[in-house]
């Protein structure tokens, strides 16, 4: 009788547990060639200012959430994720083209942190070369250091989505249309604008997209200059034409035929030195 009651009042405690509040949160499903990300935010997420930092980040998300210089920024997996609307869909972006605003966030202000970076400051951004390796420390050289009293100025919420949840989320082909209706600021960041250009040209129609020359990098370049050059292939056959027979040049015509044609006589055949010779003989036999 005993066990039933605490069984009883065990799953009594479970269900008052299962009533709290939670907050949202952010699923991640991949796919090609856009990723999916935060399907499971059903509004626009509040974004609160980082103190000292041109970023936003989402206090009430249970995910590495970031707003930056136009664009929303994922940390998941050791992946960093970009797209210039809230719910995605969502670009891969490599470490090494991460803007550097976003590589300097503090810890602290990590909602989800990954496990690596336990012992890490949280007033200090991730240790990224430590992470990543000398290579990568070695093509952002400097990351880390920056003058405080000039920062950017933090770009403008794109507000207008609140008004496109759930239901009205838009789809793909219609976000670049009601972003560029709605929100006119363009991205100060060389690298940012370079990442929103390659996500508009994935995300346009097959369809209307038009083929551009292919560009050799410069090793092919190099390959194709020390190449020897082959001869031209040859050009398909002309249909032959039909070769005219050339004109043999007849001998002149003696006088005698001449007059004969004139005077509408039959022209005899010239005769051989043999068959004038049985001529004569048969004169003679015949005196």
């Amino acid at each position: 009788m005993r066990n039933i009651r605490f069984g009883v009042m065990v799953l009594l405690i479970l269900l008052c547990c299962s009533t709290t509040p939670a907050p949202a949160q952010v699923s991640i499903g991949i796919g090609l060639p856009n990723l999916r990300i935060g399907i499971n935010l059903p509004l626009y997420p509040e974004l609160v200012p980082v103190p000292g930092y041109p970023v936003y980040y989402a206090p009430r998300l249970n995910a590495n959430y970031f707003f930056y210089d136009g664009m929303y920024w994922v940390y998941l997996d050791d992946n960093w994720y970009a797209s210039y609307w809230f719910n995605g869909p969502w670009s891969l972006v490599e470490p090494m083209y991460v803007p550097l605003f976003v590589l300097r966030i503090p810890v602290r202000y990590y909602r989800h942190p990954p496990p690596y970076f336990r012992g890490w400051r949280a007033d200090a951004p991730p240790r990224w070369g430590e992470h990543w390796g000398p290579i990568w420390e070695q093509h952002r050289k400097g990351w880390d250091r920056w003058n405080r009293a000039s920062l950017p100025p933090r770009a403008p919420l794109p507000r207008y989505q609140r008004h496109y949840t759930g239901d009205r989320y838009p789809r793909v082909e219609q976000q670049r249309t009601l972003r560029s209706r709605h929100y006119r600021y363009q991205p100060r960041d060389q690298e940012l604008r370079q990442q929103m250009q390659r996500q508009g040209e994935q995300r346009a129609p097959a369809a209307t997209r038009q083929k551009e020359p292919r560009k050799r990098s410069p090793a092919q370049q190099e390959i194709r200059r020390t190449m020897p050059r082959q001869a031209n292939p040859p050009r398909q056959e002309r249909r032959q034409q039909p070769t005219a027979v050339p004109r043999v040049r007849q001998a002149p015509r003696p006088q005698s035929q001449e007059r004969q044609l004139r005077k509408g006589e039959k022209i005899q055949a010239p005769r051989d030195q043999g068959q004038r010779r049985e001529e004569d003989r048969g004169r003679e036999r015949n005196r």
